[in-house]
């Protein structure tokens, strides 16, 4: 009889207690998102799950709590182009916004009429032998544009995005006026964080000049560099990099789209995730 009892308590004792927490979890099965992610982290914890597979999971499940108005640029943000304007300019804003797809606009409400794709305005540039700016017809490039409420989503909007084939969308509010738009792209870096774009150069190349007041600076520079190209002041005690200060002032890890002015200077973050800022657009303001 001692025998018996002594067989059945040395299990008990070498079962680890997380595992018998997730053996009994998968029991009865998780019964909310929660128990889900509960489970998933302590078979992270455990090194059962890989750190990044985890995260990954985890924004897969975001997205279906969060909606397209969470992640879409803003309409003030927006580059855009209109079908009144000469080549010469379409082609500076184009290349200037390193953007492959571009929304053109017309009207006073800012009506989208359609998506001008980078790659067609190749044919038009001056390097093209046989260049003529007369047989340049802005509307016979558009592509249609593709409206989506701000109340969609996410979730759904990647399985849109995967059966159509397309890579942005224009974003209405419940008045059917343009808010916004939101890409593929916006979308991904909800579940694997940030995507190499455009906006990836060497790491030498930290803050870089696009005209005589606005700069797109890694979140990553020192906050010393920062001071030292672009003549600022900001203390080097509490924060290491640019973006951490930018953050503390926001209070939260910023969306990309968000703007914050701390002193004489703009920040407009370009790219972010829910961990950190990547790039931002700063704006120097004259001095008074």
């Amino acid at each position: 009889m001692s025998k018996s009892k002594s067989r059945s308590k040395t299990p008990e004792r070498a079962v680890p207690q997380w595992w018998r927490k997730l053996t009994q979890s998968l029991a009865v099965g998780p019964q909310t998102r929660e128990d889900l992610l509960a489970i998933l982290r302590a078979a992270c914890d455990q090194q059962l799950v890989d750190g990044d597979a985890f995260s990954m999971i985890k924004g897969v499940l975001d997205t279906a709590e969060l909606k397209v108005r969470d992640i879409m640029l803003t309409r003030g943000k927006m580059v855009v182009v209109r079908p009144d304007w000469p080549l010469d300019k379409i082609l500076r804003t184009v290349a200037e916004s390193g953007h492959s797809r571009v929304p053109v606009v017309s009207g006073p409400k800012s009506q989208v009429t359609g998506i001008l794709l980078a790659k067609d305005l190749l044919r038009f540039t001056s390097t093209v032998s046989g260049f003529d700016p007369v047989t340049f017809d802005l509307n016979r490039l558009l592509r249609p544009a593709v409206f989506v409420p701000e109340s969609k989503r996410v979730n759904v909007l990647l399985k849109e995005f995967r059966g159509s084939r397309n890579h942005m969308a224009i974003v209405l509010d419940e008045y059917g006026a343009v808010s916004g738009l939101v890409t593929i792209e916006d979308v991904l870096e909800q579940i694997v964080g940030k995507i190499a774009d455009e906006y990836d150069e060497s790491e030498s190349a930290k803050i870089q000049k696009q005209d005589e007041r606005r700069y797109l600076v890694n979140g990553l520079t020192p906050v010393a560099e920062f001071n030292q190209q672009l003549g600022a002041d900001f203390q080097t005690e509490e924060f290491d990099t640019i973006g951490g200060l930018v953050i503390h002032r926001f209070g939260h890890v910023p969306r990309r789209g968000e703007s914050v002015k701390i002193g004489r200077f703009g920040f407009n973050v370009q790219r972010a995730d829910n961990r950190r800022v990547y790039w931002l657009q700063v704006t120097v303001m004259p001095e008074a």
